[in-house]
């Protein structure tokens, strides 16, 4: 019978002797990898998404597709907002306090990120159906580059479709700051990584019934948006709206990428959506790979 597992290094020149050593040992096991843990984690994250792009990039109809939505919005809740929170020249004085198109195209970008990452968790439950999730687990692969991974994902297209929006409205009256909507963008990825992570928890959770994924995501979704101010202003609403609101981290997000793509980019408003996003994307990660963890115990 033969024995695998360990080897017998040869005699030192120097007459000593040594023990059987195992084949793999510290420095040589296939799983670890030279680096850092930020090093590893940035590494692992980019294969994870470009794993999860490689479909993306041969149905780019899907990218497109996904521009129908926040263009009808425009187009139809906007001059609704024209009409009837702008001052009569319909451009800065009224309700907003500003133009109106500066007002809600911020919040279009904001809804596009939600409503793409999150979507994150129905990916996994395909892959969970076919059993890739599984060996995605056994692999090498730190359990948070799974997540971050999935949710940049996400926000690859959604990058796409928000230059695409703020191209078209240019022509309507829409300024634009780059380095306000680049710090937008930026921070709309970090709080798409939260909402990403959430969204993979809850399909984990639900993993025998898929149909409450959506109960859970759309009974969330909706009131989570309205109460941000994101669609029509809060200021004119109810008491209990306005303080629910500030209970609502969206509203946050919200205010701070209105504040950044007006150029405003050290106002207070920002600092607090920088607050809001880095918060979700911690609360996600450790409610995400806590719920990973368990889901293979």
């Amino acid at each position: 019978m033969s024995t695998v597992g360990t080897t017998t290094s040869p005699a030192p020149a120097g007459g000593g002797s040594a023990g059987p050593r195992r084949a793999g040992s510290a420095g040589n096991r296939p799983g670890t990898r030279p680096g850092g843990p930020v090093a590893r984690l940035a590494r692992d994250t980019s294969i994870v998404l470009v794993r999860e792009l490689r479909p993306l990039l041969h149905d780019p109809f899907s990218v497109v597709f996904g521009l129908v939505q926040p263009l009808v919005f425009l187009a139809l809740f906007g001059p609704l907002l024209v009409g009837t929170l702008s001052g009569q020249d319909g451009g800065a004085a009224g309700t907003l306090g500003g133009s109106v198109w500066q007002w809600f195209v911020p919040s279009i970008l904001v809804m596009t990120t939600l409503f793409g990452t999150s979507t994150t968790g129905a990916n996994l439950q395909q892959e969970l159906n076919t059993g890739a999730h599984e060996r995605m687990l056994v692999s090498p692969l730190s359990r948070p580059s799974l997540l971050v991974g999935r949710a940049l994902k996400e926000m690859v297209p959604i990058a796409a479709q928000s230059v695409v929006v703020v191209l078209v409205m240019l022509p309507f009256g829409f300024e634009l700051y780059p380095v306000g909507a680049v710090l937008g963008l930026l921070m709309l990825a970090i709080f798409g990584v939260g909402i990403g992570s959430l969204s993979y928890a809850l399909a984990l959770a639900v993993r025998k019934q898929e149909w409450m994924f959506w109960l859970v995501q759309q009974t969330l979704l909706f009131p989570l948006m309205i109460l941000s101010g994101m669609l029509l202003p809060l200021e004119t609403g109810p008491g209990w709206m306005r303080a629910a609101a500030h209970l609502n981290p969206l509203t946050y997000l919200v205010d701070a990428e209105r504040s950044l793509f007006a150029g405003d980019l050290t106002s207070s408003a920002a600092a607090w959506g920088w607050v809001a996003a880095v918060v979700t994307a911690a609360v996600g990660l450790a409610v995400g790979i806590r719920t990973m963890v368990r889901s293979t115990d």
